[in-house]
């Protein structure tokens, strides 16, 4: 198991990741409605601390009434009682829900900004250069973001709560017990809102107590995200590949590799509970003890006649709730704790984006409008993220309307290529030109389908009912997949429901639907029998004449329908060059 960082609760990294995350929504076109919303959030925890103060006096006043043996008073503070009640149930609903509303805005917002980040144009880029650092973003976008959102509000409204609370009842706190005497050695005296000292005593110390003990949980929690994700993903990858795995034999391998996963999750597992039972133990324990504590104060002024039964009653609401917006800390530790992990967790997935796009926009390649109504690699050189050359000086075009094959040995090369023209492999140096108004769709080896219908997988990219029935029906039929014409509104993971050659057919039925004039292919007829592969090439050169098609291929019975032909040698320098017919 990966050691555990620790990660103070409060320093600069989180003042400055925390303001990043909260500008996102306040700045956005939905501030507005939000800031509205935030309003009505503080009203009605204003509201509830008011309607708490008018229940302590209420009980106050039935008490009173109890003791004075006074049933019309004892009636009428009941009717006060009772009235002030539902006004605070009601008061206290309507925060909760309105708080709730609040919250699914800003984590619509703020899941829409992120979504947009990652899926943008440099997410290749992330994925190859950062996936270590800021693993499982789809775990950060789907729940880090609504913990954060949740606990941001949450926690910000509670702590205003627990500062009203702390201003409106300190008054009533100090007034209470500002005559109690205290007897030291024969001696009485007196010390002005002594309960409030006492309060404000208590609740240092408990602040002190709980953050020596529960400090270490933010970075628990932190790795028991990661860890929890890499679980959950490891099992969405097996049963994704469940038939590959069936047919290598490999559940074996693929049991223990998920229990050693797993086993993670369960050291993580028991160290938080460890030492949540520590905290736990540490602020239920504080938090008994307070409760005697107004009681063992207040009793000898009561004794000696100067307290009342309300008095009494009132000073122990009082206490408690001055007490509890005092050790608010002590009370939101653990939530505190795990909002620090959510917080770390989605501003270095926001850096690590930011990085991307800097790497992105600094490319060593430029990929760039040309002149010309070609594609045109000048001067290219292919490298590794790292920085080891693939291959150097690589000089081609292709003219509007040619078909050109580039073949070659297995290897990275011809497939960085293909990255490389697609404009998200940026490692390296030189430059390929693009007609300025090109169309281009790019069909990699691996078939990718969406999740979804059937038409909205042979649409893609494009959205459902872009294409109309007939159409799509007869771009399946020319690839021999009119079968899947009654399916069009199937929805079914493809991607396991289709051998590899349909989907592979399937997305050149794309190509035959979006009729893009530069169709640059990676080994996609490579599932394909050799029928079906020169039917899919003559079906291209009579359906899209006017479409220039790039094939990167390890088959060289491919060579046969392209005019020119391209292939990828060891260059002298222990480098792959480019030769040209």
């Amino acid at each position: 198991m990966p050691m555990t960082r620790h990660t103070p609760v409060f320093d600069q990294r989180f003042i400055r990741h925390l303001a990043r995350l909260t500008r996102i929504y306040w700045t956005s076109p939905d501030a507005k409605k939000g800031a509205a919303l935030l309003a009505l959030c503080v009203a009605g925890e204003l509201g509830n601390v008011y309607g708490q103060v008018r229940l302590a006096l209420a009980n106050s006043y039935v008490f009173d009434a109890v003791q004075n043996k006074q049933w019309p008073a004892f009636l009428t503070a009941i009717e006060i009682f009772l009235l002030t009640s539902v006004a605070v149930v009601f008061v206290s609903t309507y925060r909760i829900y309105v708080r709730n509303i609040l919250q699914m805005r800003w984590r619509t917002q703020l899941t829409d900004h992120f979504l947009g980040e990652w899926m943008g144009p440099h997410a290749y880029i992330h994925r190859e250069l950062y996936h270590k650092e800021a693993d499982n973003p789809d775990q950060r976008i789907s729940e880090d973001i609504q913990n954060y959102v949740a606990s941001a509000l949450g926690l910000s409204l509670s702590f205003l709560s627990a500062v009203a609370t702390l201003v409106s009842f300190a008054g009533m706190l100090w007034a209470l017990s500002g005559d109690w005497p205290l007897r030291v050695a024969g001696y009485e005296f007196y010390i002005p809102g002594l309960m409030m000292w006492v309060a404000i005593g208590y609740a240092l110390l408990s602040t002190w107590l709980t953050h020596r003990v529960g400090r270490t949980l933010v970075s628990i929690n932190f790795d028991k995200l990661k860890f929890e994700a890499d679980f959950r993903y490891g099992l969405v990858r097996f049963r994704d590949h469940v038939e590959a795995v069936a047919l290598s034999r490999g559940q074996a391998v693929e049991h223990q590799g998920a229990l050693k996963r797993f086993k993670n999750v369960i050291v993580n597992w028991r160290d938080l509970i460890i030492k949540q039972r520590n905290l736990t133990l540490l602020t239920s324990g504080i938090g008994q003890a307070n409760s005697i504590v107004p009681l063992l104060v207040a009793a000898p002024a009561f004794f000696a006649g100067r307290m009342t039964l309300g008095m009494v009653t009132q000073t122990q609401i009082a206490y408690g709730q001055v007490s509890g917006s005092l050790s608010w800390f002590v009370d939101a530790y653990q939530e505190i704790a795990a909002w620090r992990a959510n917080i770390e967790r989605l501003a270095t997935f926001a850096e690590k984006l930011d990085d991307s796009r800097v790497e992105l926009a600094k490319a060593g390649i430029q990929v760039e409008a040309g002149a010309e109504e070609a594609l045109s690699l000048v001067q290219l050189d292919l490298a590794e993220p790292e920085g080891q050359v693939l291959a150097s000086n690589l000089n081609a075009s292709i003219q509007a309307g040619e078909h050109v094959a580039l073949l070659g040995p297995p290897g990275l090369v011809k497939t960085t290529l293909f990255r490389a023209i697609a404009a998200i492999w940026p490692f390296g140096h030189g430059k390929i030109e693009m007609p300025a108004h090109a169309q281009s769709l790019f069909l990699p080896h691996q078939a990718y389908l969406p999740i979804g219908t059937l038409r909205e997988a042979v649409s893609y990219p494009a959205a459902s009912g872009t294409f109309a029935d007939d159409t799509i029906v007869e771009a399946l039929e020319l690839l021999d997949l009119g079968h899947l014409a009654k399916r069009l509104d199937d929805s079914e993971p493809w991607d396991q429901e289709l051998s590899v050659d349909e989907q592979q057919r399937l997305t050149f039925a794309r190509a035959f639907l979006h009729r893009p004039n530069w169709l640059i292919t990676d080994d996609a007829t490579g599932a394909l029998d050799e029928a079906m592969e020169k039917r899919v090439f003559e079906t291209l050169a009579k359906r899209l004449p006017g479409t220039a098609v790039l094939s990167i291929t390890n088959r060289p019975t491919v060579a046969q329908f392209h005019q020119r032909h391209w292939v990828i040698a060891p260059g002298g320098d222990g480098r792959d060059a480019l030769q040209t017919s």
